[in-house]
């Protein structure tokens, strides 16, 4: 099934800042929505602090992690996927990503050389998630 995704154009917007305001380190945070069926919606980003010590890598502070899944439930949603940036190369999935990925069907958006692109980590791996025409399709 090839899952889609509706990003408001300001929460991408606020991911290319973010990634922005990080530079030359990785940013990342937390994707609090909804899942109906194939379509995944992003409702609200949750910014959370890098732990890693290396510019290239992310890890999202474990107290970050605990409060945007508070504040998803207090909302009625949860936290279906995460955010992180590529500050040196494209939006893409990379050999450390796959290493670090666990949540079976969880949202990974990321931002590099410009872009934003969506991934959904499924079996032990990466699969793109529409994007291009009908990537911002929520006008929230």
């Amino acid at each position: 099934m090839t899952r889609r995704v509706e990003l408001p154009p300001a929460l991408a917007a606020a991911i290319h800042a973010a990634a922005d305001a990080a530079f030359p380190n990785e940013c990342c945070g937390l994707l609090e929505g909804t899942r109906e069926g194939a379509v995944l919606r992003v409702t609200t980003l949750h910014p959370a602090r890098n732990l890693s010590d290396q510019p290239d890598r992310f890890q999202i502070d474990p107290a970050d992690h605990f409060k945007a899944q508070k504040a998803a439930r207090a909302n009625g949603r949860r936290i279906i996927g995460c955010y992180h940036s590529h500050p040196h190369s494209a939006a893409q999935p990379s050999a450390v990503d796959l290493a670090g990925a666990e949540q079976n069907d969880f949202l990974w958006l990321i931002a590099g050389a410009g872009a934003l692109n969506a991934f959904v980590y499924l079996d032990g791996g990466f699969r793109g998630c529409v994007t291009g025409a009908d990537w911002v399709t929520s006008s929230e």
